[in-house]
């Protein structure tokens, strides 16, 4: 044998890799036999057996006892089979134990190489069996190295990968430093670590809250759903199972103990827990706390809702760079359309006047529409025949005029903002032909006007141009 000792060796490589015994053995035979046919050629038929007793694997060459050998390597003479079992008759089969030292180093190189292949196989199947029912854990490991970007972590018996893009923008990672993260995914066919990590991902922040809120775990309280912008901000909703059990109370626990735990884990983010509610609308009003809402308009058919509010709460429900309403979209699956009560006053009068600039319509069959739900001609003119004749005193033929009337009043609309879009550009272009040449002192006064701002003696106000302040900074 060219492997000393080989009972002991299979026994230890199972104990580190974690590798079943019975897959070494079996990938051990294979090299062998793959060995074998190397050194003699591919016709030989040559079965390796592995020994318990003696702690060794065997190799048997196979041979066909016949009267006349026309290939030697598969065939035995009467008279040599004889030898080896004096009861053999012309048709049996022998087998002969062969030296694997005659191997040579070329099939001893080639065994090696199998060998090493298929215990790579082996724990590839051994860590993807381990944690393909782990997906969705949190995982404890330390920093080992870095590729390109990405994070390597030592998590025991393999590797994971904590990738770029499911890293936290303002963390920093450093060698030997313990890092906690989400098995996201488990790879089985890969080079490099099988294990994806995430620090990213909205239930990273569900899987910390489960380890520290016991009622979670207990399936008293349900997370409804969760919402991440990576390091600044995250918003989920809970709800409760038992009506004595508040279960946004719970997430914060005593003096706000869970969630701050949960908040230093992800370096200061901060966390809006939403109690969840079976009525979208009022879901979204929660959602979008701590800003009041006047109104909401749900479009069911287009998964959206128009979203009203006073004037001074308008920057405080959108938030900075549109982040409130952003997540509070993200958490409740709806599109959100956040306007302030000035701006939806001023399209429901406009809409308002558009309807009475239609022949056909008065202010009482105005009103009329306005209540049935046509705010505008642009909405008359996508109605139905069947909704307008449910409008009191309207006939078909009614119903029918108002909507053709409807589209040709779009029609000549979009076709006078056509004309005075060309005229425009057209007298932009006479313009510029006659500032060719005579209005040069003109461009001269602007640049002194330039000169006297840039100099500090004509300035806008203090607050002109500024960003509004967010309430929730």
């Amino acid at each position: 044998m060219f492997i000393s000792d080989i009972k002991r060796v299979v026994e230890q490589v199972s104990r580190d890799k974690g590798i079943d015994r019975d897959i070494l053995i079996k990938a051990l035979e294979e090299a062998l036999g793959s060995a074998a046919r190397k050194k003699f050629g591919n016709k030989v038929d040559v079965e390796v057996q592995y020994n318990e007793t003696t702690g060794e694997i065997e190799v048997f060459q196979f041979k066909d006892v016949a009267e006349v050998v026309t290939e030697p390597d598969l065939q035995i003479s009467l008279e040599e089979g004889r030898k080896l079992d004096p009861e053999c008759e012309i048709g049996d089969s022998l087998g002969t134990k062969m030296d694997t030292a005659t191997f040579g180093r070329i099939a001893a190189q080639s065994a090696k190489q199998v060998i090493i292949q298929k215990m790579k196989d082996a724990e590839r199947d051994a860590v993807y069996a381990g944690f393909i029912d782990r997906k969705g854990e949190i995982i404890n490991g330390i920093v080992q190295r870095f590729d390109r970007g990405d994070v390597i972590v030592n998590l025991g018996q393999t590797e994971g990968i904590l990738p770029s893009r499911e890293q936290v923008p303002k963390e920093s990672y450093r060698q030997r430093d313990r890092i906690r993260a989400l098995i996201m995914d488990v790879l089985h066919d890969t080079r490099g670590p099988q294990i994806i990590l995430s620090r990213t991902h909205p239930e990273f922040l569900v899987a910390l809250f489960k380890t520290e809120v016991p009622e979670i775990n207990e399936g008293i309280v349900t997370i409804m759903g969760a919402a991440r912008e990576p390091g600044i901000r995250a918003k989920f909703s809970v709800a409760s199972n038992d009506s004595d059990i508040d279960p946004v109370g719970a997430c914060v626990g005593m003096k706000g103990s869970r969630v701050q735990n949960v908040v230093q884990e992800l370096r200061g983010e901060k966390i809006d827990i939403i109690p969840w509610h079976i009525d979208p609308a009022k879901f979204v009003c929660k959602a979008l706390s701590p800003a009041e809402i006047s109104r909401v308009i749900i479009d069911e058919e287009n998964n959206s809702m128009e979203v009203i509010v006073p004037d001074e709460f308008l920057s405080i429900a959108i938030g900075k760079k549109g982040q409130n309403v952003r997540l509070a979209s993200k958490l409740t699956k709806w599109h959100l359309d956040v306007i302030s009560e000035t701006r939806y006053s001023s399209a429901m009068q406009d809409g308002y006047d558009s309807l009475l600039s239609l022949p056909e319509i008065g202010i009482s069959l105005a009103d009329a529409l306005y209540e049935k739900g046509f705010f505008s001609v642009e909405e008359l003119s996508k109605a139905s025949m069947e909704d307008l004749t449910q409008i009191r005193d309207l006939t078909e033929e009614d119903a029918i005029q108002m909507i053709e009337t409807a589209k040709a009043h779009l029609l000549s609309m979009d076709d006078v903002e056509e004309t005075s879009g060309e005229a425009l550009s057209n007298g932009a272009d006479d313009d510029h032909e006659a500032s060719d040449g005579p209005d040069e002192p003109k461009a001269s006064e602007e640049k002194s006007i330039d000169d006297e701002n840039a100099s500090g003696q004509i300035l806008p106000p203090d607050n002109e141009g500024s960003d509004p302040i967010d309430p929730q900074e």
